[in-house]
């Protein structure tokens, strides 16, 4: 019985012993909020910044937009313990809400199975364009 016992210490040891990455985003809740941004005025690229918390190098394996109008771009290279990245996503404009989901694969050991989801919400407007040839109100009252 002491052998058993004595063997769970020991594995229980190697266990926590062991070199873990660890992601932690800058964002609340991982979501980035555009707000209300127009069309003509805003590049549509936003960042999300993050930190590897762990003991080991952190590897982005892959990054995945809900759809094309989105398109996320990740590191190359692992991040090193206590360095930060980001991933830089891109939303494409289209007028209307928004409200995309970015997925991140990772080798992190503090997300379940090394997968987090980043989000980004807000609306896109056009500013109302007036013709040359309108008449303009010059009386508020009309």
């Amino acid at each position: 019985m002491k052998k058993i016992i004595l063997f769970c210490i020991l594995l229980s040891g190697v266990a926590f012993a062991q070199n873990s990455p660890k992601i932690e985003f800058k964002a609340k809740d991982n979501t980035i909020d555009y707000g209300n941004v127009y069309k003509d005025e805003d590049s549509g690229i936003r960042v999300f910044e993050f930190t590897n918390t762990g003991d080991a190098p952190l590897i982005i394996k892959d990054v995945r937009s809900t759809c094309g109008c989105t398109v996320p771009s990740k590191p190359s290279n692992p991040i090193l313990p206590g360095k930060s990245d980001k991933i830089e996503v891109k939303y494409n404009m289209n007028p209307g809400p928004i409200r995309k989901t970015i997925t991140v694969e990772t080798n992190a050991v503090n997300v379940e199975e090394g997968r987090v989801t980043l989000s980004i919400k807000g609306e896109v407007l056009v500013r109302p364009t007036t013709s040359p040839l309108e008449k303009k109100k010059t009386n508020p009252m009309q």
